[in-house]
């Protein structure tokens, strides 16, 4: 028995030193990232044969690269520099602000996660290493000693779309044992994503967990769907398997979510105590999420007391012939006219479609509709769809 037993591990140990061996004793004790004492970071990687290596990501200052055909693009990007150990290192020179950070490293050219970072994000079809710097915004991300609510993944039929799809359901702490009924707010995703977005992008458990306990938010229900109406579920997390992930396909932004919705107010209300009805409902998204947001809360006008609108597409696609988005001029008249708590619009002023909220906003100034309206810097990323998301909580519901 005990020649059995050693033969065994001889061949564990033999066979497997690749997944065993590597994962307890393969190369130096790197440490990567290193948040330093005055928030600056450290990068490294042990790549003794490699012949460059880069660190890319939203923690990297931009810089004007020339380009061959004379024009100049702004890239964040930073040489690494090899020691004598084969280690490669590279430190911001600039303390960073209190954020969540996404980064890869480029290795020969090759874009790869950093191997000392087990802490990675997909965002579409893309995977980054992250980090958090705390002491601001920052801390609102992180997973803090708080009462924590529950998130699960939940299976619906689709009547009108004829599938079975899955959503993100968050439930505040306590809401097992309360009793009560919560109100819900509806968080949509923009193209590409899907019901995992929100909930590791965007860090949503995290934010109502710590705005809760701060008391700066009400507990409420946050539901996640899916908005691609062409999809079941998450790559992977379906029957079709581990496909690539996609962003625009058919059904993507023409009625079809927005005619399925009412769905999934009917599932959740039906599967949860909630305030079933329109003062107990807020809708907001992201890019196509806000886009759905508009459309959702002014074709069905008695839905929703709250709308969020984050770096939202606006306007419909030209040659649609859809009720939902026919005659939208005289569908937002009746929305405003039954009222709406709060009508809420964030952006970058660098968004690729800061230009068409500027335009939206001017219509419902002409029009005398009132809304809450948000600017920040930067662009369509994550790191404003966050912020906007622990300003507009805390608005909710009051």
């Amino acid at each position: 028995m005990k020649r059995l037993l050693s033969i065994a591990l001889y061949v564990a140990v033999s066979v497997c030193p690749v997944f065993a061996q590597q994962s307890l004793w393969g190369g130096p004790n790197v440490v990567s990232p290193q948040i330093n004492g005055d928030n600056t970071v450290t990068f490294r990687l042990f790549a003794p044969e490699a012949g460059s290596v880069q660190v890319t990501g939203d923690c990297i200052a931009e810089r004007p690269v020339s380009m061959p055909d004379g024009s100049t693009v702004n890239v964040r990007t930073a040489d690494m520099a090899r020691n004598a150990d084969g280690v490669w290192e590279y430190t911001v020179p600039e303390p960073l602000a209190s954020e969540l950070y996404s980064y890869n490293l480029i290795v020969d050219g090759v874009k790869v996660t950093d191997p000392s970072n087990v802490y990675m994000i997909r965002d579409v079809s893309s995977v980054f290493s992250v980090f958090i710097v705390g002491g601001g915004q920052g801390e609102l991300y992180k997973v803090n000693d708080v009462p924590h609510g529950t998130v699960s993944r939940m299976w619906y039929h689709s009547d009108v779309l004829d599938m079975d799809r899955r959503l993100t359901v968050y439930t505040p702490a306590g809401y097992e044992d309360s009793g009560r009924k919560y109100p819900v707010l509806y968080l949509l995703h923009g193209m590409g994503g899907d019901e995992e977005a929100w909930i590791s992008l965007g860090r949503t458990a995290q934010i109502f967990d710590n705005l809760i306990a701060q008391r700066k938010a009400g507990p409420m229900i946050v539901v996640m769907p899916n908005g691609n109406a062409w999809q079941d579920a998450a790559p992977g997390e379906s029957p079709v398997g581990m496909v690539p992930p996609m962003m625009d396909r058919p059904r993507s932004m023409e009625g079809s979510y927005e005619t399925s919705f009412p769905e999934i107010v009917s599932f959740i209300d039906s599967h949860f105590r909630t305030v079933a009805k329109k003062s107990g409902r807020a809708v907001a998204g992201l890019s196509m999420g806000g886009f759905h947001s508009l459309h959702l809360s002014c074709y069905y006008p008695d839905m929703f007391d709250y709308v969020g609108l984050f770096s939202a597409a606006i306007w419909p696609r030209e040659g649609l012939d859809t009720p939902v988005y026919r005659d939208v001029d005289r569908q937002i008249a009746v929305q405003f006219s039954k009222g709406v708590a709060l009508y809420y619009i964030a952006i970058g002023d660098r968004d690729f479609l800061y230009e068409d909220n500027c335009r939206y906003r001017e219509f419902l100034d002409r029009n005398g509709y009132p809304y809450e309206y948000v600017e920040t810097g930067e662009g369509h990323i994550w790191k404003n769809w966050r912020i906007y998301l622990s300003d507009f909580a805390p608005r909710l519901f009051r």
